[in-house]
């Protein structure tokens, strides 16, 4: 941003939403332009899944939900010798860091920012110094609910990828990372629709950051809006304790 170049910045954008909110500080401070890779903003399936909750396809939403469970070696992460997303000084957190943005994000892109976020993170497996359980609820606007659970260290047979979003007539279900079909639920039965994923994947994404440095289109995800991503994650690295209080023979646990 100094040296007057307009950033495109892969995400997560930061390791936590400080350093974030100091790099949207930097880019209004050097009049600098910046965009996230929240590149699934740009797919076919994450635009048609949006396009049916406005359309009102499944009714009004009321509850989200996403599960991401995979072993430790998951074929979605990409493997490095230096392992570098699960050492939290360089990624900020664990496998839920390196995948979460993606999802959180288009959950963003068509509900709103939360009202709401509660979350907590566990190291279960013990195989890094990272977390490799986390669990998220959030609340939008509406009182839309979400329940997510991550999971890093299940077997390859308990592997799943899925979010469903439920509404008063029906479901929409579909998977972030493997699989570019989307079902529609209803009373009236399932409609599937097969939507095909470009053979480069931030193709469209970039071609829209491209336009809006050119100045001839919006920014397609400012730094901003990724903040809102980060502040999310950071609460589930947040720690609860628990401590015992004791009254008469009744044991309760007092938050």
């Amino acid at each position: 941003m100094k040296a007057g170049k307009p950033v495109y910045v892969e995400k997560p954008v930061s390791v936590n939403a400080a350093a974030c909110e100091r790099m949207a500080k930097r880019s209004h401070e050097y009049n600098i332009k910046a965009s996230v890779a929240h590149y699934r903003r740009g797919l076919p399936l994450f635009n048609k899944v949006k396009s049916l909750v406005v359309e009102g396809a499944v009714g009004k939403v009321r509850l989200i939900r996403i599960a991401t469970l995979q072993p430790e070696a998951s074929k979605l992460i990409t493997q490095t010798e230096d392992q570098w997303r699960v050492n939290p000084a360089l990624s900020g957190g664990g496998l839920f860091h390196d995948l979460s943005p993606h999802q959180l994000d288009i959950l963003f892109w068509i509900f709103g920012a939360p009202r709401e976020v509660y979350g907590r993170s566990f190291n279960q497996a013990r195989r890094y110094a990272a977390p490799d359980v986390t669990m998220l609820e959030a609340v939008y606007d509406h009182d839309v609910c979400l329940h997510g659970i991550w999971a890093f260290n299940v077997a390859e047979s308990a592997a799943q990828d899925y979010c469903e979003i439920i509404g008063d007539k029906g479901m929409l279900r579909f998977a972030f990372f493997r699989k570019s079909t989307l079902e529609v639920i209803t009373d009236a039965g399932t409609e599937y629709l097969e939507l095909d994923y470009p053979v480069n994947i931030q193709q469209p994404m970039i071609e829209a950051v491209v336009n809006f440095f050119r100045g001839e289109g919006s920014n397609p995800c400012s730094l901003e809006e990724a903040l809102i991503i980060m502040q999310m994650i950071d609460k589930t690295l947040v720690q609860t304790k628990l401590t015992p209080k004791f009254e008469g023979q009744d044991s309760k646990l007092i938050l």
